[in-house]
């Protein structure tokens, strides 16, 4: 589990193999120590399976696997050299819940509308910026107002909905330590909806078709 809280932005160094199975070599500053072989990242939303660790200047390089589902349902198969990565540890028993829930199994692909600033630009601290997307038809009834959302494994709550559109605000600080201050219209982030959301519309699913027979 996470919380949807970036630790790091690192980048991919490398990338091997093809549409089956591919290994990607991420750089970061996490401390190598600290990853065990086997551990959980999220890596921009997908969970992703640490199965080589090594020292690396001030932090590590690991390296993942990412398989044809993962490779076919997020943003990773369109990873090359050079792109960079938000990342998060898995949470452990006592660390504090700042996000929301998020497991790192991402739902779909979301592509961003519009990028509009919402702040004055003489604003001492810059500007927060709104960003419209649009979410695949078979997700977006599971994205409500004032909702959380997970995207490119960045936690943030929903301010708007209007049928497939729905739109979020960073602030300043969260443009500047993701990757979301690099976002433009066109470019397509991973979405992992609310836990929540998601199993309560199964349960109403499923009391409806109780209902009707």
């Amino acid at each position: 589990m996470f919380t949807g809280l970036i630790s790091d932005v690192g980048h991919v160094v490398s990338i091997a193999g093809d549409d089956r199975l591919r290994r990607v070599v991420i750089e970061s500053a996490y401390d190598p120590a600290g990853i065990a072989l086997g551990a959980s990242i999220a890596c921009s939303g997908p969970c992703l399976t640490a199965v080589a660790v090594e020292p690396r200047d001030k932090g590590c390089r690991f390296s993942v696997d990412a398989a044809a589902e993962t490779l076919a349902r997020t943003t990773l198969g369109a990873w090359e050299e050079g792109t960079r990565i938000n990342l998060e540890r898995s949470l452990r028993i006592g660390d504090e819940l700042g996000g929301h829930l998020v497991t790192g199994h991402v739902d779909g692909v979301a592509e961003i509308v519009s990028r509009d600033e919402v702040t004055e630009t003489d604003s001492p601290w810059g500007a927060s910026t709104r960003f419209t997307l649009r979410a695949p038809a078979e997700i977006a009834r599971f994205i409500a107002e004032k909702g959380s959302v997970c995207l490119d494994g960045t936690s943030l709550t929903v301010n708007t909905v209007a049928d497939d559109l729905f739109s979020v605000l960073l602030i300043p600080h969260s443009l500047s330590v993701t990757t979301w201050g690099e976002r433009r219209a066109g470019d397509r982030v991973n979405l992992e909806v609310d836990l929540i959301a998601r199993y309560a519309a199964r349960l109403t699913e499923a009391r409806g078709l109780t209902g009707a027979g």
